[in-house]
């Protein structure tokens, strides 16, 4: 969070591979303590991340097998916690990196699919919110486990709706839906543009044993053992060789034994 030169903290002020450096829109951070309960603790904030003085003192005395966390600078939606990342359902949690232009234009037909459930869970105005029950609704009116392969499914399911509701309803600016979905046991997460001529926002993966920062200096150490870690970030956070980008609309799934796959996205 704050240690690697460039950490989610310092991204929150100047991140270095989006148009928009400031990421001062509020944040949050889940993470999952499965002997004590199977949902996450999900803290989320309006503050900037980089003066939230909670965050300061708890980042460094947390320990958990996986981690989501987001920085926010707000396009759909006012600056409120309802609206602040990750979203939470049951033992979920979703982020989202980019946005869809003009999303009033669709706002009301993406909720129109939705089971009362999902229609209900939605607290917030973003764009990110809404596709996401949208995912969450096909996945469970479509899938009987959840299953990294059944999120991977919705995702593709929900950015074919996202596509053409767009294409019906006017909207012409392309739709960048870098996504991530985790239950605490396997990540999936999405590189995706809506027009393929485009560049999808980055997202990279570093596999290795332990991702170690000692007096500035980072490194992702070579397995050994049982002792194993992944990170799926929007943007590197050092500048040495451990990063590997994700292929231009393909996601990344990590599973529960830690093993990653990468896999196209059809839609």
């Amino acid at each position: 969070m704050y240690k690697p030169k460039n950490s989610l903290i310092n991204q929150s002020i100047n991140a270095r591979e989006i148009e928009e450096p400031l990421n001062g829109d509020g944040f949050g951070v889940g993470w999952y303590v499965p002997e004590l309960n199977l949902e996450p603790i999900n803290f989320v904030s309006v503050n900037p991340a980089w003066s939230n003085r909670n965050l300061r003192n708890l980042a460094p005395k947390t320990m958990t097998g996986c981690m989501l966390a987001h920085v926010r600078a707000a396009s759909v939606g006012d600056v409120s916690e309802s609206n602040c990342h990750p979203f939470q359902y049951k033992n979920f949690l979703m982020a989202h990196n980019g946005g869809v232009e003009e999303f009033g234009k669709i706002k009301r037909h993406i909720r129109g699919p939705l089971t009362d459930e999902f229609y209900n869970w939605i607290k917030g105005q973003t764009d990110s919110e809404h596709i996401f029950a949208l995912v969450l609704s096909n996945l469970f009116k479509n899938h009987k486990i959840v299953s990294p392969e059944a999120v991977a499914d919705s995702f593709e399911q929900t950015f074919k709706t996202v596509k053409q509701l767009m294409t019906e309803y006017g909207v012409v600016e392309p739709a960048y839906l870098n996504m991530a979905f985790t239950n605490g046991s396997f990540i999936v997460a999405t590189r995706y543009v809506s027009d393929s001529s485009e560049e999808p926002l980055t997202m990279y993966h570093s596999e290795g044993g332990r991702y170690v920062v000692e007096d500035g200096n980072t490194r992702m150490e070579a397995p050994q053992d049982d002792d194993n870690a992944v990170l799926v970030v929007s943007e590197k956070l050092t500048d040495d060789k451990d990063w590997t980008m994700i292929p231009a609309n393909h996601l990344v799934i990590v599973e529960d034994s830690l093993n990653v796959r990468i896999r196209a996205i059809n839609a």
